[in-house]
């Protein structure tokens, strides 16, 4: 009886015992193409037959392009798993991959810790108004944001200031938690459904309100739903007309998906000043920086490293490798992405 075979699209860093754990119950079978028209040619050629499931990273959308409805069709007959290595998997059009009976999971837990902490900084970093200093002190300048000697413009502290979190899924319960418990701001939330009472407790006495009342009442909005394509769409979610229901002076954090939020919008209100400040690691075009962001003296920018953890990096490929497991077992995903709930393939 021939053994399964495994797609490796991607590479991994760090859970190489489970790895080789599962090449010695499968074939590990890995492309040779190294760009999408040549990925969807080796598909086509019959190269990737056979292949039940496929471990798949962010990383290698740059080899394969996004598994949209044009490469969802020419993959093996045979696959039947997904097994993106990633809380997001906009890079993958679910549609497409249920329509054709293929399984789509992530790692929605895995991440929560490491991406809330760097959304606690960047809020520290920006609630602070840091950025212009940090500058300076590059250019040789000590505080002064410019030959004359002029001061950046003093930040706030946390303490009482209200913090608004756009998507109360897992990253933004935990950032929630550590907001409220270490620096005692306010929390208010929405999301598409409202949490259970003892979860909004459990995530710093959160308070459910609805969309508009979040943009006018939070001195801090933090970004954490995903990018959805399909209807209702979330990109540019925040745009011009959100932007300007906010309050003059609110700071603005996200560490979801970039293309949530009308990057041009938002450095026109950068600009103006009615957002003081940004603390961002997603960008809507990555890895291009929008310039106009790229250049402003109040914008705290990191290059997309909310993951950017040894720890939770092994932690995300353990949580993939898990529904490889899943899949090679036949007793299907350990977490399939929400879509899919109910389904089985």
């Amino acid at each position: 009886m021939s053994r399964p075979k495994v797609l490796l699209l991607g590479e991994v860093k760090h859970a190489h015992e489970t790895w080789s754990a599962i090449a010695r119950q499968a074939d590990i079978v890995t492309p040779q193409s190294a760009d999408r028209a040549a990925f969807l040619a080796e598909c086509r050629s019959g190269a990737l037959d056979g292949v039940v499931a496929a471990y798949r990273t962010f990383a290698s959308t740059a080899a394969t392009g996004r598994l949209d409805a044009e490469a969802v069709p020419l993959l093996p007959a045979s696959l039947r798993y997904v097994c993106h290595n990633g809380a997001g998997y906009d890079s993958i059009d679910v549609a497409a991959c249920t329509a054709r009976g293929i399984g789509v999971s992530h790692t929605p837990h895995a991440v929560d810790d490491a991406t809330a902490d760097l959304a606690i900084w960047l809020l520290l970093g920006a609630l602070r108004n840091l950025a212009p200093g940090l500058a300076s002190l590059r250019a040789g300048r000590w505080r002064s944001v410019d030959a004359a000697g002029t001061l950046p413009d003093k930040g706030h502290d946390p303490r009482g200031k209200t913090l608004g979190i756009l998507g109360m899924g897992g990253i933004g319960r935990n950032m929630a938690r550590k907001a409220a418990l270490a620096f005692g701001m306010k929390i208010l939330y929405h999301n598409r459904t409202r949490l259970a009472p003892e979860d909004e407790r459990e995530a710093g006495d959160a308070s459910y309100v609805g969309f508009e009342e979040l943009l006018r009442e939070s001195d801090v909005l933090s970004l954490n739903l995903p990018l959805n394509a399909s209807q209702p769409s979330t990109r540019h979610t925040i745009s011009h007309p959100q932007l300007a229901q906010t309050k003059p002076g609110v700071v603005l954090v996200n560490t979801a998906r970039g293309a949530i939020v009308d990057e041009a919008a938002l450095a026109a209100f950068l600009d103006r000043g009615h957002v003081a400040a940004v603390g961002l690691d997603v960008y809507e075009h990555e890895p291009q920086v929008h310039p106009a962001l790229r250049r402003h003296p109040r914008a705290l920018l990191v290059p997309h490293m909310g993951t950017w953890t040894v720890e939770t990096e092994r932690a995300m490929e353990e949580a993939t490798m898990a529904n490889v497991r899943g899949a090679l077992a036949g007793t299907g995903l350990t977490s399939g992405v929400p879509e899919q709930r109910g389904l089985t393939f």
